[in-house]
């Protein structure tokens, strides 16, 4: 098992570092002039000039994107035209609009996402796998079909429906909840878990009605295998069939699907993000967007990124956990 979890990471570790070529191929070696947009549409060529001595562009490629990377592990300095600036590492660079660094927005962003992905996580998973247990065990009969129903529902809804639905009824209409507006958990910690509640459900709800589907058809699978026919005829219980034998091997590619689902939220929330009001990094991405200010948007996409391969990581591992024949591949 040591053995396959170090293996894991070394791919990931991989990954991130083809990731980050990639990223930076794309926003900094693609047509058009970066330092033109550190600069404003405003600057003169003698001032586009300087910011391109300052960002090392007229480097050659291999050279800039070394210093990229060095950035990243050792820190970076800055000119600040009257000073230097030192960028600790990891060092994802200096906004071009604010003069902040990227990790300084980024580690005051995240905290707001995390809270957002990690609560919806838990809601989606317990009720997914709850609901797709039941509706597998219930095979046939109408609680089965009811829940069926309800998946499907689920499924098609976008999320800013369930979200608008849910602020109409429990914030305007029943009265039962204020508005949300997101507090840090450092703060309060009540408050914090009472204002995300709403965005938590909104996004749980769509997720967990695709995690219901799959719990459903990988346990109806499970089920029919032969391993399991042998045990019941052996007279085991069907309570202990279904907790010792069919669970574990059911549960594995909701592992692997919860693992990369909870790396894009990382980021990906926007639209929950949006609607409730939570601070987070979706928000921050797509103002960085409209701003073209390059740093922070690589910055913000290498976190996503190391999100998911991390996460895919652990996944793997847990995968082999439940399922112990991956090892031995």
């Amino acid at each position: 098992m040591i053995r396959f979890a170090g293996r894991r990471l070394l791919q990931a570790a991989v990954v991130l570092l083809v990731l980050a070529a990639v990223l930076y191929a794309t926003f900094y070696l693609a047509p058009g002039n970066a330092a033109q947009l550190a600069c404003g549409p405003r600057c003169s060529v003698a001032q586009v000039h300087q910011i391109r001595v300052q960002m090392r562009l007229d480097d050659p490629v291999y050279a800039q994107f070394w210093h990229f990377v060095q950035g990243i592990f050792t820190g970076h300095d800055y000119s600040t035209g009257t000073g230097t600036l030192h960028c600790p590492a990891p060092c994802l660079g200096q906004s071009y609009r604010t003069g902040d660094l990227v990790t300084h927005i980024i580690a005051e962003k995240l905290p707001a996402t995390a809270s957002l992905a990690l609560g919806a996580m838990v809601l989606w998973l317990v009720l997914g796998i709850g609901t797709g247990l039941l509706s597998a065990l219930r095979r046939g009969s109408i609680v089965e079909r009811l829940l069926t129903g309800f998946t499907l529902i689920g499924i098609a809804t976008p999320v800013f429906i369930t979200g608008i639905l849910l602020l109409l009824v429990f914030c305007a209409w029943l009265r039962w909840l204020p508005y949300p507006t997101y507090v840090p958990l450092t703060s309060d910690p009540q408050q914090w878990a009472w204002n995300l509640l709403l965005p938590w459900v909104a996004l749980a709800l769509v997720e967990a009605a695709k995690y219901a589907r799959l719990t459903r058809s990988s346990m109806l699978e499970t089920l029919a295998e032969d391993h399991i026919r042998t045990f019941r005829a052996y007279g085991v219980g069907e309570g202990a069939l279904v907790r010792r034998h069919a669970l574990r091997g059911a549960l594995s590619p909701v592992i692997a699907l919860s693992a990369l689902d909870l790396g894009t939220m990382f980021g990906g929330a926007l639209l929950t993000e949006t609607l409730f009001g939570v601070p987070g990094l979706g928000q921050q991405l797509v103002q960085s967007v409209q701003l073209k200010d390059l740093p922070v948007v690589v910055g913000i996409v290498l976190v996503m990124g190391l999100a998911v391969v991390v996460a895919n990581a652990v996944a793997d591992v847990l995968y082999a956990l439940a399922d112990r024949r991956v090892v031995l591949r």
